[in-house]
């Protein structure tokens, strides 16, 4: 192979031609789920803090949360404190050296996906209902 040749071709797989795996995307997701979830956080110290502000403000903050929007944030932040918690739960499980075989991984990215969303629009639903 002359010099040329080597020049043009590629030092690494491309992302064209990369298919994701489970453990990646949910890899990728755990740690965007982990940054977001200052978002509570802040929500919390804001409540906090608008405790001894004094009424108005509590309310104001209150009203936030009330609106479609502020749902959507409380719902969001619901499902990423949920999802964080069990890809955590599984790398412990990892840890002890248990289910890291092929099938065991996307078994259990399965159940990750599809029981965080369920168990998110379980606690929406119980707490709308009550």
């Amino acid at each position: 192979m002359n010099k040329h040749e080597s020049d043009t071709r590629p030092l690494s797989p491309h992302l064209t031609i990369y298919r994701p795996q489970n453990t990646s995307i949910l890899s990728i997701l755990h740690r965007l789920t982990g940054i977001g979830l200052m978002v509570p956080s802040m929500a919390i110290v804001a409540l906090v803090l608008t405790i001894p502000m004094g009424p108005k403000y509590f309310e104001l903050l209150v009203y936030f949360f009330s609106t479609m929007f502020g749902k959507f944030l409380l719902v969001l932040s619901l499902w990423g404190i949920i999802y964080h918690t069990l890809t955590g739960i599984r790398h412990l499980v990892w840890d002890s050296g248990r289910g890291i075989e092929l099938k065991w991984v996307n078994i259990s990215s399965w159940f990750i996906i599809i029981g965080s969303i369920l168990l998110s629009g379980l606690i929406v639903f119980l707490l709308e209902s009550s």
